[in-house]
């Protein structure tokens, strides 16, 4: 097979799987070849059963357009999917049977890549690298527990028995900090499901998957702990053999755009004082019953403090019941909302359905507070603007990154009891927002500024996370010396 390889420029291929929260940093990833460092970038997309959401995502994200997008063919999996699959089980498979589409789209190209980086779900694609000879990395669109839980898992497979949600200790990794049992991600909840499954053979096929790197989505300050725990051979150094690059935080840009889609939002939040509003959002792919809607309807009012409130209607169904099709239920906030809230709060708080511009909101000056569900971009988003957080995880990672930051960074409050267990009252709900808007004597304020300075410094020429990456560039820069 013959590629054109005279005057190209280093090329790197990145496969994305499916869902908002792995292509927005991937996409991001993307640009930064490009613009910092000038490599030719290909996206590969896999299909997804994501509706107009993503699709809207990746045309804003990659306009204007600087890299070549190469959506996969759609596939039918429902005849090997199992009814009611999880979410990890599900795009698996899907990452799995593209394997073929990718094979081909790869031979079809005029340019062979001299890299090939694929996300946590498309490890089995590594194979394709090795057919055509280029190096092979899988980025995590997450943080550094994430990377070692996922590594560290197949071996707590043989040494723990029963649920690890029952364990009366915590789990410990060589060299990083413990997890608590109610904080394993979502695919450890049940270990006869087949998420489990797939899960523990993520962890083996990274740690034996031969891989040139892996890139992570955080930055080499945030956890020095389990940083050092990956170089060190007495650690996780023993496992995961390759290095482990921090090249981020790599995360959506705040622009016009958001002001211009919401224009009479940002209109009042630019005559709001400094740090005085909370945003309240969870993201485009978790829900709430209908009582906790309530409760933190009624706690927002208590309150008495400025907010911002992306609400989406509830749902029976589980907390991650939106996240391929982005939600679709657009009904008026006033027939599930507490009767007369909007209308109570309208001088304090606006109430926007389903979607809002979520970078440009935490950028503006008058947020002071974000009652998130812990996805690690919206996690990433918030330290970046210096806005202190409410943790209230729900699924996948989220508990894991919650647990970060309150435990480990001290950036952020969460509830007594974690939200998917229990309902959190009204008082608690105000108790807590206060205490986040309301700059008390506990740092929360300060430590989240040195975080965010110390993610921009990062960022820069000489910086973590810049030389991170430029370690990735030169190798991709002498792989295409030595094949041309």
């Amino acid at each position: 097979m013959d590629f054109d390889r005279s005057n190209s420029k280093p090329h790197v291929a990145i496969l994305a799987s499916p869902g908002l929260g792995h292509l927005i940093p991937v996409i991001e990833l993307g640009k930064r070849f490009v613009t910092q460092h000038n490599f030719n970038v290909t996206l590969f997309v896999a299909p997804s059963p994501t509706s107009k959401a993503e699709a809207q995502q990746l045309q804003s994200a990659t306009t204007p357009k600087i890299f070549d997008i190469v959506e996969l063919p759609p596939i039918d999996i429902s005849n090997i999917i199992e009814p009611g699959a999880a979410v990890v089980r599900v795009l698996r498979v899907i990452m799995r049977e593209i394997r073929q589409s990718l094979r081909s789209a790869i031979s079809n190209m005029q340019s062979l890549p001299n890299a090939l980086i694929v996300d946590l779900f498309g490890t089995e694609s590594m194979s394709i690298a090795e057919e055509f000879n280029m190096l092979k990395y899988i980025f995590l669109p997450a943080n550094a527990s994430f990377l070692a839980l996922t590594i560290y898992t197949p071996f707590l497979d043989k040494q723990v028995e029963g649920e690890y949600e029952e364990q009366k200790e915590v789990l410990r990794i060589p060299g990083c900090s413990p997890v608590r049992p109610e904080d394993v991600v979502d695919p450890m909840l049940d270990r006869s499901n087949l998420q489990y499954h797939e899960y523990v053979q993520m962890g083996v096929e990274m740690a034996q998957g031969h891989v040139d790197g892996f890139l992570l989505n955080t930055w080499e300050d945030l956890q020095p702990k389990e940083m050092k725990a990956f170089r060190d051979d007495n650690q996780l150094g023993r496992i995961v053999k390759a290095p482990v690059y921090p090249v981020g935080p790599l995360v959506r840009p705040s622009g016009s755009s958001g002001r211009s889609s919401a224009r009479k939002l940002f209109d009042w939040l630019d005559i709001q004082p400094s740090k005085s509003v909370i945003y309240v959002s969870f993201g485009s792919g978790g829900t709430l019953s209908y009582q906790q809607v309530t409760e933190i309807a009624w706690g927002l009012e208590l309150s008495q403090k400025r907010f911002v409130w992306v609400v989406r209607p509830p749902s029976s169904d589980s907390t991650d019941a939106a996240f391929f099709h982005g939600g679709g239920d657009n009904r008026d906030p006033c027939t599930y909302l507490p009767e007369g809230f909007t209308k109570r709060t309208q001088h304090v708080g606006i109430v926007i359905p389903m979607w809002a511009p979520q970078m440009d909101i935490l950028s503006h000056p008058s947020i002071g507070g974000f009652l998130s569900h812990c996805g690690w971009n919206s996690t990433l988003e918030s330290l970046l603007n210096g806005v202190r957080m409410i943790a209230w995880p729900l699924y996948a990672e989220q508990r894991l990154n919650a647990r970060l930051l309150t435990d480990g960074l001290g950036v952020a409050v969460q509830p007594k009891e974690l939200p998917v267990k229990r309902e959190v009252g009204r008082e608690e709900i105000e108790e807590m927002v206060r205490k986040v808007m309301e700059d008390g004597k506990d740092g929360i304020r300060s430590r989240v500024n040195e975080l965010k300075n110390g993610a921009q410094k990062a960022l820069c020429k000489g910086g973590s996370s810049y030389d991170a990456l430029y370690l990735i560039v030169k190798q991709c820069e002498q792989k295409l010396q030595i094949v041309e």
